[in-house]
């Protein structure tokens, strides 16, 4: 073997160190403006992603981007990946518009939507605390919930977003939102009944707050830590992920100045508690 020439080495790093575009196409490339980047696993507890959908196609969204309340459908990708396998049957009891189903159908899994405003053909008509669905029958769960009643979902009555989770006790209630809590927690156990054991469930919330007049600092509703300890009655923790918002409300000018002025915090990330059903 014949030995590299000292010279013609140091000349080639010479020129690669005057040269801007040398190595190029060695270095990783980072998205383009507008695109988004490749998902994979996440390996912390601190999920971002840059935009609500992970595919950037109109015709590939996952449900609909106008749907008021949509979950992001890289945190169900994410949830996916980890805890179920191809063919695995998945329930969403408040589909919204279907996002679920269409991470579900990119995945290979059986997707199960019911809601109480059906937004599209393939999701079915059902009260999320009565579900037309055999016990021990799904692979994995999936809930966001309404998170009091910001949202206006249905005109159902039986809309758990029309109770208000900072509802001042009643005659005979123990807690602030009581009826907002029991009725979670009749969809919590109904979870619980259609899962089979040793599989998991995912549910994303988010704490609430809202101004309350002659109330200093206003209301705040820590219905992540309420659901979360209604669950440990069903299932066993597996982990607590937080996951960042991206609203474009967290961008306005006046709405950090009223949080300064008026002493309160804007939601700046939502739980995704994960659970599992022992045997």
């Amino acid at each position: 073997m014949s030995k590299p020439n000292p010279k013609s080495l140091r000349q080639r790093i010479e020129r690669a160190a005057n040269d801007p575009t040398a190595g190029r196409h060695d270095r990783p490339r980072g998205p383009r403006p507008g695109q988004r980047p490749p998902l994979r696993v996440f390996t912390t507890t601190l999920w971002e992603y840059p935009s609500q959908h992970y595919d950037g196609r109109e015709s590939r969204f996952q449900g609909s981007k106008d749907y008021a309340g949509a979950t992001p459908s890289w945190v169900i990708w994410q949830l996916l990946q980890r805890y179920t396998r191809k063919g695995d049957t998945v329930l969403d009891p408040m589909c919204g518009s279907g996002t679920t189903l269409d991470v579900c159908a990119d995945l290979d899994r059986k997707g199960l939507g019911f809601d109480l405003n059906p937004q599209r053909p393939e999701i079915a008509y059902a009260d999320a605390r009565e579900l037309p669905v055999d016990d021990q029958s799904v692979d994995f769960c999936f809930v966001d919930p309404p998170y009091s009643t910001h949202i206006d979902y249905s005109d159902d009555p039986k809309c758990i977003g029309k109770l208000d989770a900072g509802a001042p006790p009643g005659p005979g209630d123990d807690i602030v939102g009581q009826a907002y809590y029991e009725a979670m927690e009749e969809v919590i156990a109904e979870l619980h009944r259609a899962l089979r054991p040793n599989r998991y469930m995912g549910l994303y919330v988010s704490d609430s707050w809202r101004k309350v007049k002659g109330v200093k600092g206003g209301l705040f509703m820590p219905i992540g830590f309420e659901l979360f300890s209604i669950m440990r009655d069903y299932f066993r923790p597996v982990d607590i992920i937080a996951v960042v918002r991206g609203n474009t409300k967290l961008q306005r000018g006046n709405w950090h100045k009223s949080a300064e002025e008026e002493n309160f915090f804007l939601r700046g990330f939502n739980y995704l508690f994960i659970m599992k059903k022992d045997d």
